[in-house]
């Protein structure tokens, strides 16, 4: 499902909004005052507020959005009200109980043919919004007073990205001998099927299974991903990569699912430990890539059927999930257009 991000500028002058749209963002939410370049009006959605809370889209007379203020819970019904009487867009202003509220709507307005937006107080409740009960609202209206607040903003849209996931063919699979491996363990709980791309280079990743399966001798740990070896990249939320090496507890990751749905979650604890390695190569498009992972039966990978593979019993001839990025060198994590071969 898209999520749509609205800005609300405090003052739309023309450098925001033309950074806006060079970011590919065209949806503008203000007041009715606020005035907005005329010749940038074509390009943008534009949402005017007026002083009785009635919401106009510029241009667009047959759209009607609601405003409803929720304040307490009898508020509810006024949203549901709005609804069952055509609304097809409703702003939904919950100014101080915001996620419980807009829980009750989402799961009452499920099946409905409306959109949900919310007002963020701040960049960081963003995201928290767009995820309420995991399906979340359909847009947010955010605050920007700046051209970093636009790039803030721009980061999270591409969160709500599908990954391209590919199956390559296992071609190669040897001992790699003793080092040190990369437990990434964060602070949410892991679904089957997700767990995050790591790679012995910057193209081509390899989705490692979260360790939400346990065995005879081990407990489920459905926060834990067994990433790989400690010089291994790791895809981040923004895109750059980083070595497994240098995460720590605090920073972000992109946890990625078999279907390629993303999402992020913070990490509470990596733990770094000297285990036995196996080097794992793979080739899809004539594109070869490799990892390096702990040798153990917990440490998994996902099969082009969708069941998991022990890295212990993976051999020659399988076909995983991976994904393969642009090919381009990497500064600091950071995409660079330089020459670069990776072996």
């Amino acid at each position: 499902m898209n999520k749509q991000i609205i800005i609300s500028p405090s003052y739309p002058d023309r450098r925001l909004i033309e950074h806006a749209l060079s970011l590919g963002i065209k949806d503008v939410y203000c007041k009715i005052s606020c005035s907005i370049p005329e010749d940038l009006q074509d390009y943008l959605n534009v949402y005017l507020e007026r002083e009785d809370e009635v919401v106009e889209v510029l241009g667009e007379r047959r759209l009607k959005p609601v405003k409803v203020k929720v304040e307490e819970a009898g508020d509810i019904e006024k949203v549901l009200k709005a609804a069952s009487t055509g609304a097809k867009i409703i702003f939904v202003d919950t100014p101080s109980w915001k996620i419980i509220p807009l829980e009750n709507l989402v799961a009452q307005l499920q099946d409905a043919d409306v959109k949900l937006y919310a007002y963020a107080s701040n960049l960081n409740e963003t995201e928290t919004l767009l995820g309420v009960l995991e399906r979340g609202v359909d847009g947010v209206v955010v605050k920007v007073d700046s051209v970093e607040d636009l790039d803030a903003v721009h980061e999270i849209i591409k969160l709500t990205n599908i990954i391209g996931l590919e199956y390559a063919e296992v071609t190669e699979v040897k001992n790699a001998g003793i080092g040190e491996r990369v437990c990434v363990d964060t602070v949410t709980i892991l679904n089957i099927g997700e767990g995050l791309l790591v790679g012995n280079t910057a193209q081509f990743f390899f989705l490692i299974h979260n360790e939400n399966i346990g065995s005879a001798f081990t407990s489920p740990r459905p926060f834990r991903v067994n990433a790989g070896a400690v010089h291994c990249y790791v895809m981040m939320p923004n895109g750059s990569t980083r070595y497994l090496s240098e995460l720590s507890s605090g920073m972000r990751v992109l946890i990625v699912s078999s279907s390629g749905k993303t999402r992020v979650a913070s990490i509470g604890r990596v733990k770094i430990e000297r285990r036995p390695l196996k080097l794992i190569k793979a080739r899809v498009k004539g594109i070869e890539g490799s990892v390096i992972l702990q040798d153990a039966e917990t440490i998994r990978l996902i099969r082009s059927d969708g069941s998991l593979i022990p890295v212990t019993e993976i051999k020659a001839g399988d076909e995983v999930i991976v994904h393969v990025s642009e090919l381009k060198a990497r500064h600091f994590g950071k995409t660079v257009d330089e020459f670069i071969i990776e072996r």
